[in-house]
Order: C-alpha cells, then structure tokens, then sequence
C-alpha cells in the first residue's frame, strides 16, 4: 500500500510518499481501507517542530476491511470514522474500535473527516465554557476546521452574538456566512463588544487580546497546541477565567460523554443545523500541499486527502 512518511523534520517539502506492507489489526483494533482524511495544524506543526519523525495520524473515515481480536459490534463492510494515532496517511489504516464511530447513511466519508473530530473539538470547548443560551462568544481561527463548526454550534447552542476572529480579511464573508454576526482581525486595537466567553484555538500573542475581550466573570477555553502566557493580573482585573481543553481526555476518561458528542453531532448534521466546510481535497502524493494550505492558514474550513 502507500504511505505518506518523512525522515527528517522540515516543512511540507519533506513529505513523501513510500510503499510498505499493508498493516494487520491486533487486539481491539480495526483495519480501515481509506477513503478521506482529515489534515490538522498539530500534525502540521508536529511534523516542522519536532526532532524525531512521527507516525501522520489524524481523522481517517473509510471502509471496515477486518477486526481483531476482541472486537465487538463491527464487520467488514461497515462504514466507520475515528482517530488514529498511528499512521493514517495511508490506503490502509488501523483505528481503535474504542475511538471509531459509524458513518450513517447519507453522509460521506468527506462528510465524516470534516465533522467528527473537529466537531467534537468544538462542542467539547462549548461544554468547557458553560456556555449557557443568550451569551455572547469570541471565536478565534473560525475559519478554521475546528472554527468553522464551532461558529455554528455556537448559534445551535444558543449564543445571541457570534463574533469570529480570522488572520486575514478575506475570510470574512466566510465566517459571516457560517453565522457570525461580526468578524475581526487579530491585528485589529479592539475587538469589539466584549463577549461572555471565548474559544480560543490559536493561543500565543493572541491570549491577552482574548482575556481583554471578555466581559467580567467571562471565560477563557484554550484547546491551541501553539502556547501562549497569561499574565494572573488580567484575570485578577475583572475576575475572568481560563481552563483548558484536550479532547483525548475526555475520549479516555469519559467514554459515554464523548459518545453523546458524537451522536449530538450528527443529529445535527441530519437536520441541516451543522454542515461542514472543504476547502479542498487533495491527492495522497500531494500532502506537501495540503500541508502547506494549513500552515499558510489558508484554509476556510477542512483540508482532505484522498488516497
């Protein structure tokens, strides 16, 4: 089969493609023929920033073609998305039958990359804000995979004000059509109104605008792998709050909770209240670009591979 992998870290130049045995399912595990999968800005920066190569895993979504052992209730056949921590830009990939969800009819395997895993990043961080119906929020890279969805489950949530915050103008008219009710730009001196709570996905330099975004008591949901430093004196002035959020937390320590995220989801996505975005679909041999549309931050909505 083939296999995106790289042997020295660098930007997306350093990606290739190799051909390798295809992988055998052990004990709880599902092989997966590939149909989609979801590129991320942690991969992303993983595979530019750290010294040692890593295995490209993410969001795959495709076709069941065998179980291992001690699996219950999948088959081969059975249309399945999930995350994989091992390698997952492939034809062929292993999933976790403890982190696979089935993909129901009428949607595709696009549809499923594009929704699970930053749909569940998003309500996740909804759940960590207490965010409570009337409120206002601040949504940082909400033209983002992640963002795109959080603007709109915001709105399903009950939010009264959506404001999105973007790196470049031009996704404006974007984020206004997912919901938002103002768009700004992370260079701008003021933000706007400030808001009872923001997600923000980002972190860095952007933190102290986004606690100076907040109203009194607002809160702070920080899910960016970039980092950042808060100064205690920001949130002193105002009594504001900051938690952080990792989904794989609650993947782990609290199955049935992520169980309901993921059936909320695609309720949603049912209904017409929830659609995600691509912003395009990219061969495996050309995860060099698609790589490179995310660190540009280019991207309205999902980036995908097709292998």
């Amino acid at each position: 089969m083939r296999r995106v992998h790289y042997e020295r870290s660098g930007g997306p130049e350093v990606l290739e493609l190799v051909s390798v045995e295809a992988p055998t399912p052990g004990p709880g595990e599902l092989l997966v023929r590939v149909e989609a999968i979801g590129v991320t800005l942690p991969v992303v920066r993983k595979v530019r920033e750290q010294r040692a190569p890593i295995a490209l895993g993410g969001e795959v979504a495709g076709e069941v073609v065998a179980v291992g052992e001690g699996v219950e209730g999948w088959v081969p056949g059975y249309r399945v998305t999930g995350l994989v921590f091992g390698h997952g830009y492939a034809e062929y990939a292993l999933l976790s039958a403890a982190m696979a969800t089935p993909i129901p009819d009428g949607a595709s395997a696009v549809d499923a990359v594009a929704l699970v895993r930053s749909g569940l990043v998003a309500l996740g961080a909804l759940d960590a804000a207490s965010a409570r119906e009337g409120e206002s929020v601040l949504i940082t890279a909400a033209a983002s995979g992640v963002g795109h969805l959080a603007v709109q489950l915001a709105r399903v949530r009950g939010a009264v004000r959506v404001v999105g915050a973007v790196s470049d103008p031009a996704k404006a008219d974007f984020v206004r059509q997912l919901g938002a009710d103002e768009v700004v730009g992370y260079g701008q001196k003021s933000w706007g109104a400030p808001v009872d709570y923001v997600l923000d996905a980002v972190g860095g330099d952007l933190l102290t605008p986004a606690i100076a975004a907040l109203l009194p008591g607002g809160r702070l949901v920080a899910y960016s792998s970039g980092g950042g430093t808060i100064q205690a004196y920001d949130l002193l002035v105002g009594a504001k709050s900051v938690v952080g959020f990792q989904l794989a937390r609650i993947a782990q320590g609290q199955p049935d909770r992520y169980e309901h995220w993921r059936q909320e989801l695609w309720q949603y996505f049912a209904s017409g209240r929830l659609r995600p975005a691509v912003h395009a679909e990219f061969a495996l041999e050309d995860a060099a670009e698609a790589h490179a549309v995310i660190e540009r931050r280019a991207n309205l909505g999902k980036v995908v591979l097709i292998p």
